[in-house]
């Protein structure tokens, strides 16, 4: 059976370099599950085999993509759909996407201008939570070790639920019950599913698929409250109901953007002040960029907009972190890169974490200098992988926003200073968090 399976296996390859599978079943799960995540997993397969890659999930054909060359030659710039959000989408299951290439532009827009206005019409709730943050950590005393994560995740549910779903969120209650139900789904897409050890366990199952129906009960009920009427706070649910979505499309468009929101601008905002701390001579250029740019007068979207170092800091957070180290592609036509042939309906997964810290893309890839991207062409490379520009992810692009108005009202009135001794230890996921609770302490600078 070994070898009847082997030589059918690298036959379907297509002659891809790569691993054949260790079981029948379950393809290369086990060895997945071995490395400690997918992405550690397609570290060892590039280093191995090359920038083109294969291996097995289950019975299906994965083909994973490692440097910036081969994935030029896949991107296609007029396709609609956003990698990350793909991935999300097959993993809750959700179908939507069948529909033809215009419907999906269209849809595609909406989404992205619901991302726009909710950012432009609810900036002042950004600040207003911002401040709330920053008068909690003025008020502890300077040797009080903050709990980074935990806050940052608090802050990021807050944000989200409010400028996604409306002021029900202003309700600490709501958003803590649905801070409890997102941790339930968000935990089995970044880990279950990858592994396969979800659909063996009936009891976490049905846990995820009940913290899935409360927080789609939620969301309809919102959507039920927002249709035909006016009101004053444009939030993202909105720009969706305007258009000519159907409720399912709503719905399912407003799960994949507060479930990826909430988690991408928690841990952007935690690994750029993590690294803020380590590199204090960088938190200080930064600090002189916001005192000279923002001033002592009140912070408008205009004001954050100009923050061009800020912004680079940003960028190389997500870099050096691997923020969201995989995303995915289905092949809907066979193609072609370099000299192999992707065979129609093979999943194409992009190795962004392995891409990220390429020497032959990156000088000293593992240095966190948000100076390289004065170059302009490192910004296109940072633009093609989808971290910025036309072709950014949109849930990125929240982050980026509610991110830099965070930081610009932290680093104000505060020097962020790193726990003396502790190792930031990495757990790479679809989004990449640290394994244990990052700790932090703050110092007034007035």
């Amino acid at each position: 059976m070994r070898n009847h399976l082997q030589s059918k296996a690298s036959r379907q390859a297509a002659g891809i370099p790569g691993i054949t599978p260790t079981e029948e079943k379950d393809g290369n799960l086990p060895d997945i599950v071995n490395s400690g995540s997918l992405h550690e997993f397609l570290v060892n397969l590039h280093e191995r085999y090359g920038p083109v890659v294969s291996f097995w999930f289950g019975r299906r054909l994965v083909v994973s993509l490692g440097t910036v060359d081969v994935l030029k030659q896949h991107i296609n710039p007029n396709k609609t759909l956003d990698p990350f959000e793909t991935m999300l989408k097959s993993l809750l299951r959700y179908q939507s996407d069948s529909g033809n290439v215009s419907e999906n532009h269209m849809r595609k827009k909406l989404y992205e201008n619901g991302v726009t206005n909710c950012l432009r019409s609810n900036f002042a709730v950004l600040l207003k939570l911002s401040e709330e943050l920053l008068d909690k950590w003025l008020s502890y005393p300077e040797s009080q070790h903050v709990p980074l994560c935990q806050h940052m995740l608090g802050f990021a549910m807050k944000s989200v639920t409010q400028m996604v779903m409306g002021s029900t969120f202003e309700d600490e209650q709501e958003v803590i019950r649905f801070q409890k139900n997102h941790g339930t789904v968000w935990s089995e897409i970044g880990k279950g599913f990858l592994d396969g050890s979800l659909d063996k366990s009936t009891t976490r199952k049905k846990q995820y698929e009940d913290a899935l129906m409360q927080l789609e009960s939620i969301l309809k009920k919102i959507i039920k409250e927002r249709k035909g009427r006016n009101f004053s706070q444009h939030i993202f649910i909105d720009s969706l109901v305007q258009g000519s979505l159907n409720d399912q499309q709503i719905l399912e468009d407003t799960m994949i953007f507060s479930l990826a929101s909430c988690i991408i601008t928690a841990k952007l905002c935690t690994w750029a002040i993590c690294f803020l701390t380590t590199y204090e001579e960088i938190q200080k250029k930064l600090y002189e960029e916001i005192d000279q740019v923002l001033g002592k007068g009140p912070i408008t979207s205009e004001k954050i907009e100009k923050l061009r170092y800020c912004r680079q800091v940003l960028c190389e957070t997500v870099r050096t972190a691997k923020l969201t180290p995989v995303s995915a592609r289905l092949q809907d036509i066979e193609g072609k890169i370099d000299k192999f042939i992707i065979p129609r309906e093979t999943l194409v997964l992009y190795a962004l974490g392995v891409v990220l810290q390429d020497p032959s893309t990156w000088s000293s890839p593992y240095k966190f200098d948000p100076e390289r991207f004065d170059d302009e062409s490192i910004m296109k490379t940072f633009s093609l992988l989808g971290f910025s520009g036309t072709r950014e992810c949109p849930e990125l692009r929240f982050a980026y926003m509610v991110a830099a108005v965070l930081l610009s009202v932290l680093l104000r009135r505060l020097h962020l200073l790193s726990v003396e001794g502790q190792v930031i230890e990495t757990k790479y996921e679809l989004v990449t968090s640290s394994k244990e609770e990052a700790w932090i302490t703050v110092s007034k600078r007035y």
